[in-house]
């Protein structure tokens, strides 16, 4: 199964494995430097996905509850190589992460924090937020071709940034637009439609995901009781699945609330210490959520800590992510009927404008977040936008972000080289001052 223009090579199952193995392990910078490391390795080092064809497997991500990145992953894998390169896809783009997060969260729950891992992952960030402003600059060039396009990705991020409104409204407005000015006669509407999609087999494959996803997590509530952490867990991570549209920030906003004010079981402050080390490990930032789960189950689970940790954790994941694999397989083969509609390929194109908007936005937020230390909240009437105090500026991370563009623009040194090169001289400096 295809979706839009043709793959120029179609990969084998251990290239995609390979790859996606690889990107799993680089995929630094939450949805910004993941969303541009997917491009750089899938559309321009190997060409397996052309432009349009990422773009539209973006906006439909987008337009689903929880990661944006982590489905992005899973219908790339799902385009090469079908369900099974969906999941090895998918599945290698959460692990690497949340090996990393059981390690540092039992780390974390014995010890507290661990300043080494904190200014390795520092100049981490520093190098992949150059790898976010270079791919975001070629996304432009190639996606806003027009005024329309340039108007609508511009109030986009004017939405979202300087007035905070709600990222469903920002997709909708721009599906609208784009809907009622489409022309009928341009573009994959002139083309032959593909067949259509037997509803049977949507049928079929929502059936087996929501049992994948479900049974797992119904036998946690009989083995430990409706009241157990891991059971409460489980309820209301799969709820966070269902409702949280807009990305992991939507996803994360609304987590913060549930654990700190709602169930107390970690304090504001260790919320942010969660949110910080998802934001500096590879892997989607709602990995925060199996973090979350390793505390809570180790301090209110009941039994020996490391068991209940390691419980809480896999709670967590199975159900923030299983859901992922049930959206994406359920509803992507639709994609490329929907493109040679001419209305609604329309109100696509319009979104893919307001996505350029949306990342731009992603990448100013991940910015002011490592270049600065302090990030202050202006409420003035409807605006709301957080703007970072200039004397809290972080000298090295900057400092490392120029070598991290000279590097990779510049020099044309390779994204490992990069990456290990920002992260020795952070903890370098880390351990000298």
């Amino acid at each position: 199964m295809t979706c839009g223009t043709s793959i120029p090579a179609r990969p084998s199952m251990g290239e995609v494995i390979r790859v996606f193995h690889r990107i799993g392990w680089l995929s630094f910078g939450g949805p910004a430097g993941q969303i541009a490391l997917m491009h750089r390795e899938l559309v321009e080092a190997r060409g397996w996905l052309d432009e349009k064809s990422y773009l539209a497997a973006l906006n439909f991500c987008m337009l689903l509850p929880g990661p944006e990145a982590m489905q992005l992953a899973t219908y790339a894998g799902w385009r090469l190589r079908g369900v099974l390169g969906g999941l090895a896809a998918g599945l290698l783009f959460v692990l690497p992460g949340a090996l990393l997060i059981l390690v540092l969260g039992f780390a974390y729950a014995a010890f507290g924090q661990v300043p080494a891992v904190e200014a390795l992952f520092l100049g981490i960030k520093a190098a992949v937020l150059a790898i976010v402003v270079q791919a975001l600059a070629r996304v432009v060039r190639r996606s806003l071709v027009g005024t329309l396009d340039w108007c609508l990705a511009g109030a986009a991020f004017v939405g979202l940034f300087l007035f905070g409104v709600p990222f469903p409204l920002i997709v909708a407005g721009a599906f609208l637009i784009g809907f009622v000015t489409a022309d009928r006669t341009e573009g994959d509407a002139l083309a032959a439609a593909p067949p259509p999609v037997p509803f049977s087999r949507t049928l079929r494959t929502v059936a087996i995901w929501l049992a994948i996803w479900i049974v797992p997590l119904a036998g946690v509530a009989l083995v430990f009781g409706p009241t157990h952490v891991l059971t409460t867990l489980a309820w209301l991570y799969s709820k966070l699945a269902v409702v949280t549209f807009g990305g992991a920030y939507a996803v994360l906003t609304f987590l913060s609330q549930q654990i700190v004010d709602g169930y107390g079981w970690l304090t504001a402050g260790e919320m942010l210490n969660a949110l910080g080390l998802a934001e500096t490990t590879p892997g989607p930032l709602i990995l925060v959520g199996e973090f979350v789960g390793l505390l809570a189950a180790w301090r209110h689970g009941g039994g020996p800590p490391m068991l209940m940790g390691f419980l809480g954790a896999a709670v967590a994941l199975w159900a923030t992510f299983v859901p992922c694999f049930l959206w994406i397989f359920a509803g992507a083969p639709y994609i490329e009927r929907i493109t040679h509609e001419p209305r609604l390929a329309g109100g696509l194109r319009a979104v893919t404008a307001a996505v350029v908007g949306v990342i731009f936005n992603l990448a100013v937020w991940f910015a002011i977040h490592v270049l600065f230390s302090r990030v202050d909240r202006v409420e003035a009437g409807p605006l709301s936008v957080g703007l970072p105090d200039p004397a809290s500026v972080n000298v090295v991370p900057a400092v490392l972000c120029a070598l991290a563009a000279v590097l990779l623009i510049g020099r044309g040194r390779g994204l490992i080289e990069t990456l290990a090169v920002c992260a020795t001289l952070s903890l370098g400096w880390s351990l000298i001052s």
